[in-house]
Order: structure tokens, then C-alpha cells, then sequence
């Protein structure tokens, strides 16, 4: 019934994932959300994530953001990152997806997608046929909830309990 919406892994965020186990179960390309997923909603880089956007092309990958974001907001976040994007993606419409594949010279098959909204970043993906790692999101201390990541949380309570669904990417979590 929630399969469409189950990530193949879920970790604490960007920073926990072991992108070199990654790397060498043959995934060469990194498809990243950018709000709530490597900074909070409208915030600029951060000096961490400009290290590893660095760290990510020293190791071989290939990077590209896709966003729902405005193209002027896009091109504020990667003022220091080297990195393909797309704006406006209409996520979780699978068009975009396909066209990152297309504009990073990679498949489905050696390609993950990062986000944290199961209703758009991972349905996407996953209608995509890509593998996605869904990311707690960032969330600054006291502040809303909205309805559906109240919805998601029941969504993720029975991908945890589903052994065919739960943590098919195996060992990417430091």
C-alpha cells in the first residue's frame, strides 16, 4: 500500500551516509533536494556542506541538486559548489528526474537521489526507478510541523516493520 513512498534507506542525514560503500557498490551519481535535506528551508551553503559537495567529486561522483526551488534561490545555494541543477522540478513529476540522469551521463542503476519528504523527494524516485535515501529532516529546534510529516511518520512506521522494503541499499550509514 506505502511502497511507492518507502526510501531504499533512511539515515540521520547528509552527513551520516558512507558515500565511499556507495561508491563501491557502483553508484557514480548523487541526485540531492536541498531544503530541509542538506540545509534548512532557504538557508545559503554552509561551509560543511560546501566541503562535502568537494569531498563527494574528489571521490569521482557526479552531483546535481533537484529542486523545486527558483532558479535565484539555486543560484544563491551554489555560489561555492561546482554542481549541475535543475529548478523548479515539479517533484515529485518524474520528468526531472529522468532529465538529471540525462544531464549527468548516468542510469537509474548508478544513480541515488537524497532527500526528506517521502510525498515528493522519495515518490519521485522512486516512480523514477532511482534509488532514493531519505534524510531526517532539518528542523530548527521548536518550530511547526506540517500535517504531512505527521503522515509520514506513519508511512515510515510500517516501512521499518517491512523487511522486503527496509534498508535494501545495506551498510551506507557510518
Amino acid at each position: 500500500m506505502f511502497k511507492d513512498y518507502y526510501p531504499y534507506a533512511h539515515v540521520k542525514s547528509v552527513f551520516t551516509i558512507d558515500y565511499l560503500a556507495l561508491y563501491r557498490k557502483g553508484y557514480k551519481g548523487l541526485i540531492f533536494d536541498i531544503d530541509n535535506t542538506l540545509v534548512h528551508h532557504g538557508d545559503d551553503s554552509t561551509a560543511q556542506i560546501d566541503a562535502l559537495f568537494e569531498q563527494l567529486k574528489a571521490m569521482g561522483f557526479i552531483t546535481l541538486l533537484l529542486t523545486n526551488n527558483e532558479e535565484k534561490r539555486v543560484k544563491r545555494f551554489t555560489r561555492n559548489i561546482d554542481t549541475l541543477y535543475i529548478c523548479d522540478a515539479d517533484k515529485p513529476d518524474t520528468k526531472n528526474y529522468l532529465k538529471a540522469l540525462k544531464m549527468m551521463g548516468l542510469s537509474n542503476n548508478n544513480t541515488v537521489f537524497i532527500g526528506d519528504q517521502l510525498f515528493t523527494d522519495i515518490l519521485g524516485a522512486n516512480k523514477s526507478h532511482i534509488p532514493s535515501i531519505l534524510v531526517d529532516f532539518i528542523r530548527i529546534d521548536n518550530s511547526k510541523i506540517g500535517k504531512k510529516r505527521y503522515l509520514e511518520k506513519g508511512i515510515l512506521w510500517f516501512y521499518q516493520h517491512n523487511k522486503r522494503y527496509c534498508n535494501r541499499l545495506k551498510n551506507i550509514e557510518k
